[in-house]
């Protein structure tokens, strides 16, 4: 795959000082490469995503991006934060833009781009994801699934180094997932560095390069997908999967 693109090392964060939420989390990866997190409700997922992309501080250990510790300078903050992109499963899309308005805010605002190259790559983009006839339209009338793929959108046109992925399905009507899920496959079949946070098992084994079992702050398992889903080292990770055997099973 390459060289690491982007690392912790010893990440620790607890939200009251006392209980870590995440303990001592050693995780790297690379260039082109899609990992995918999977865990219980509560065991860290969304914290580790929204610490890697500097959303929260972290209490202890390193974060670096290829190779380079990231500071605590506003400068070295905003240049990282402009090369991880991340998309929410809440859109976060603001209600009195239009989707192209929404896409090209921080391109335009941000990055000092031209406002005439901007649009074209937005329209690059939405025409992409299936969405090029809805770019003068305002959020409240784009179903969930286009919301989604707008927000993708949105992340993309900032030209990230690595796409954070936040349950982004998991607002949706389940009509709905596919066609976000199917944009996310074609980005990882085109080599986008993703790390994606997930209940889509089926999902998961499709477009996964490595999965990381997060249980209680901590990384459990790390395995290709095959290993994991057809035979999980941990009592922990073979529940959590039974889980969704069992689920199946009842449909």
């Amino acid at each position: 795959m390459g060289d690491s693109i982007l690392k912790t090392v010893g990440l620790t964060k607890s939200f009251d000082g006392k209980n870590p939420v995440l303990k001592d989390i050693d995780f790297s990866i690379n260039k082109g490469e899609v990992v995918v997190i999977i865990g219980p409700s509560g065991c860290g997922k969304s914290t580790f995503l929204r610490c890697l992309s500097l959303l929260e501080n972290i209490d202890s250990g390193e974060i670096l991006l290829a190779g380079k510790p990231i500071g605590l300078d506003k400068k070295d903050i905003h240049k990282y934060r402009e090369k991880i992109g991340m998309v929410f499963q809440s859109y976060d899309l603001f209600p009195h833009k239009t989707v192209l308005q929404n896409i090209i805010l921080a391109p335009v605002i941000v990055q000092k781009r031209k406002k005439e190259e901007v649009n074209r790559e937005a329209e690059k983009l939405l025409e992409r994801v299936g969405l090029l006839e809805k770019k003068n339209v305002y959020p409240r009338q784009l179903s969930g699934g286009q919301k989604q793929r707008a927000a993708i959108v949105r992340s993309l046109i900032m030209n990230p180094e690595v796409l954070l992925l936040d349950e982004i399905t998991a607002a949706l009507d389940p009509e709905m997932v596919r066609e976000v899920l199917q944009v996310v496959l074609e980005l990882a079949k085109e080599g986008m560095t993703m790390i994606i946070v997930t209940h889509e098992m089926n999902f998961a084994k499709a477009v996964a390069d490595r999965v990381i079992f997060l249980d209680n702050g901590e990384i459990a398992e790390e395995e290709t997908p095959q290993e994991f889903f057809e035979c999980p080292k941990t009592e922990r990770a073979k529940k959590f999967l039974n889980t969704f055997d069992y689920e199946t099973s009842k449909i």
